[in-house]
């Protein structure tokens, strides 16, 4: 079954994609590179990963009441979604000094992963905004 056979349309299919792309992301990191988010967890290498079991759960949570939003066409999270996508073209400059060695940096990969990211969600907030004008919040179905 399709997303656009159950009633969704572009918009909602760039956000859901987006959201479930992250949630996988996290999650292989979680995985394969763990250390990339023990300094934001406060983890020491060695100790247990509590923290890392708590930040799947707290992350999941939210991706998965994000879905429910989106899917449900609430409209105060299309706006919510849309202020936090247009910030993220904040990432690249922020990218660019972390890449020039002008803050602490975290691996390269990772660094350049995030300005990625930023790219990736001021495109779907410019969607958003031109679904918005020609159909309104979430478009039409």
């Amino acid at each position: 079954m399709s997303w656009r056979g159950a009633g969704i349309n572009r918009t909602q299919s760039l956000v859901l994609a987006f959201f479930l792309l992250t949630w996988a992301t996290a999650m292989t990191i979680l995985v394969v590179a763990p250390q990339v988010y023990d300094p934001a967890l406060r983890r020491a290498p060695g100790s247990p990963p509590v923290a890392q079991a708590a930040f799947v759960v707290a992350l999941s949570g939210l991706i998965c009441a994000v879905l429910v939003g989106v899917v449900r066409r609430w409209r105060w999270l299309f706006w919510l979604i849309l202020a936090v996508f247009f910030l993220g073209v904040l990432r690249v400059p922020v990218t660019v000094l972390e890449l020039a060695g002008h803050t602490a940096a975290s691996p390269t990969w990772y660094v350049a992963l995030q300005g990625g990211v930023g790219v990736i969600q001021f495109a779907i907030a410019l969607a958003m905004v031109a679904g918005y004008r020609r159909s309104g919040v979430w478009g039409a179905r």
